[in-house]
């Protein structure tokens, strides 16, 4: 496949990027989940617009980055050569694993800390136990795991397949989604393996997808893609954010059921969201990949070199803003309006200028 006719997943990484940037955002306001720093909004429909927006990414962005890595893994195990191929993975992903946990990790620790504690870093350090804390890198190491597994299996036969038609990916779907409710009543959404970070509650999705970008690839899945199927599947994407989701909400509220409910658990709710989570997710990723290829497959290089920098640094300057504006007497929306753009402009401009730096690039 010529490397032209695939810029659009460059661009679709890029764009990913920055969806995690904005993720973490509302969390930090607001939206379920986990973050060095957090200050709600007491907004409710700010913090309902946050809460939609983080579930609708949870759906499917980190599956879809798992996804887009195995689609580039084969070309690349096959150009380099095992043994060389496991030594730039290890490089690559390893190096980050450690810098973060060991460097950046803690530093963000001791920044959100040192806000309503005024001791040194030194001092922090002292009392400082979380020497493996992998935070957003958690995808690196499950990335690394996938990978090696790969390599160990990489034998097995796929089979010559067409793309799945519109029935076959939504039965997919559905699938994935069952499976899903079936892990959470062991790994509830929120449940995390310490250290490394891994939500097994959303792993059924990602094992699937890194499986799916392998035989995607040997099959050119992406290039048999119609437009007028992505279009279809960004209507029911569309359709299940804006009566889907609320119509969970609604049951959930005549049923006076917890929202932990959601989570995981023998319980309709949990049925419902993991069928509706897997459903948007994938029909996201179909449309997503049609659109972009038809609409946005030019050229251009822009970020897609200072993706994984921007991924890996994001975290710091999210962390800068929201602790220099934490005391400031305004609603965490008003904040979360500023921090955002401010936390992509930032991450980008620490992106491009890491990439530059010697030794760094080799790695980054």
């Amino acid at each position: 496949m010529q490397q032209s006719r695939t810029n659009y997943l460059d661009h679709i990484k890029v764009a990913l990027t920055i969806l995690v940037i904005l993720h973490h955002v509302c969390v930090c306001y607001g939206a379920p989940g986990g973050w060095y720093f957090r200050q709600p909004t007491n907004i409710e429909g700010a913090l309902i617009a946050m809460t939609v927006f983080v579930a609708t990414n949870q759906s499917f962005f980190m599956g879809f980055f798992f996804l887009l890595s195995a689609y580039f893994t084969e070309p690349s195990l096959q150009r380099k050569g095992t043994k060389k191929f496991m030594q730039d993975r290890l490089i690559r992903f390893g190096i980050p694993l450690v810098f973060y946990s060991l460097l950046l990790s803690p530093f963000m620790s001791f920044l959100v800390y040192h806000h309503n504690h005024p001791i040194s870093y030194l001092q922090y350090l002292q009392g400082y136990d979380n020497w493996i804390e992998f935070g957003v890198l958690w995808f690196v190491a499950a990335l690394l795991v996938f990978t090696f597994l790969f390599i160990a299996l990489r034998n097995i036969k796929t089979g010559d397949s067409p793309l799945p038609g519109t029935k076959r990916i939504l039965l997919f779907a559905i699938g994935l989604g069952l499976i899903s409710f079936l892990v959470r009543l062991v790994f509830p959404v929120g449940w995390v393996l310490h250290p490394v970070g891994f939500q097994f509650g959303h792993f059924p999705q990602y094992i699937a997808l890194f499986i799916i970008g392998i035989i995607a690839r040997r099959n050119n899945w992406a290039e048999q893609l119609q437009h007028n199927t992505a279009k279809k599947f960004r209507w029911i994407a569309v359709l299940m954010i804006i009566i889907g989701f609320p119509a969970m909400f609604f049951l959930s509220t005549t049923w006076h059921s917890p929202v932990a409910n959601f989570q995981g658990g023998w319980n309709m709710l949990s049925f419902m969201y993991s069928i509706w989570e897997q459903v948007t997710g994938v029909s996201i990723i179909v449309a997503m990949t049609g659109i972009f290829k038809y609409k946005w497959n030019g050229p251009s290089t822009l970020l897609s070199r200072e993706a994984f920098a921007i991924y890996i640094f994001h975290p710091l300057p999210l962390v800068v803003f929201s602790l220099l504006l934490a005391d400031w007497n305004a609603d965490a929306a008003l904040k979360f309006l500023i921090v955002a753009p401010l936390g992509v402009i930032s991450a980008i401009l620490l992106g491009k200028i890491l990439v530059k730096i010697p030794g760094v690039n080799k790695i980054i």
